[in-house]
């Protein structure tokens, strides 16, 4: 199982490297692509992946990354509105087909998978975006494997016996620790590229650190969700991970705080 873990992990690591150096419309493609997978698995716990009310879903969310790319929705709001309002149309015009709490999946979904991955491709983006959009996976991946190594070693205190049993307090302040040191040395390297000083080296140290603190946000809310509707697993796209949300829990909170502490902050 390990070994299964590692080499799909190493598969997942190499895939990110080649998508997000490479950037633009394959990433935006990528991302997307992505985002529908882990709709689909999402929708699926709910009983509701091929219906029409989750095809409004899978939609909505390919308009909004196409209107990422060309800009043709400029307020925000109408997009969130809209989508609400053809949602609760479908619900009463085909009552009682759906339950109400399955139509607000179908918006949660959109939001919770589709919006906020899509994060990544606007910090990459940004400018120097190339490098920034690094702390996504330094405060989310490296974040959770510092926490497990310290947690292993030193875990005694449980961070939350009933969502995460195995989670400790140390091996959360591990984490953070870790995030904060990986992103610091990173920034070192390449401090020369970015043409950043170090106490901007410092500042970008600190929103990884308050990124880790989200991403185990991210990953409870994902295992609360799964608990909810006693299921083990989203899905089994990645072997010894699960499906793409058991993978992409902690990065789909982590790549909004990132885009917009960078935004304001760098």
């Amino acid at each position: 199982m390990f070994k299964t873990r590692l080499m799909s992990g190493i598969v997942l690591v190499a895939a990110a490297l080649v998508l997000i150096i490479t950037g633009g419309e394959v990433l935006l493609t990528a991302t997307c692509v992505i985002s529908l997978i882990g709709m689909y698995e999402l929708y699926r716990v709910c009983k509701m992946e091929r219906t029409m009310a989750a095809g409004i879903g899978y939609l909505a969310a390919v308009i909004y990354y196409t209107n990422l790319y060309v800009q043709w929705i400029p307020d925000s709001m109408v997009y969130v509105l809209g989508l609400l309002i053809l949602l609760l149309s479908v619900y009463v015009l085909s009552y009682p087909k759906y339950h109400a709490s399955q139509v607000m999946a179908v918006f949660f979904g959109v939001f919770y998978v589709a919006v906020m991955l899509a994060c990544i491709y606007q910090v990459r983006m940004m400018e120097q975006g190339a490098y920034i959009v690094w702390l996504i996976f330094l405060c989310s991946w490296g974040c959770d494997t510092c926490a497990y190594c310290v947690g292993v070693k030193f875990g005694r205190h449980k961070m939350s016996p009933v969502l995460s049993p195995k989670k400790s307090v140390e091996g959360a302040v591990g984490g953070l620790a870790g995030a904060f040191l990986l992103t610091v040395i990173y920034g070192m390297v390449f401090r020369t590229q970015m043409d950043i000083s170090t106490a901007q080296i410092f500042v970008m140290a600190a929103i990884s650190t308050v990124g880790g603190l989200i991403s185990m946000i991210g990953d409870l809310a994902a295992s609360a969700i799964k608990r909810n509707y006693k299921v083990k697993d989203y899905g089994t796209l990645i072997p010894g991970h699960g499906g793409i949300l058991d993978r992409f829990d902690s990065v789909i909170f982590t790549a909004p705080v990132i885009y917009y502490l960078a935004a304001y902050l760098l």
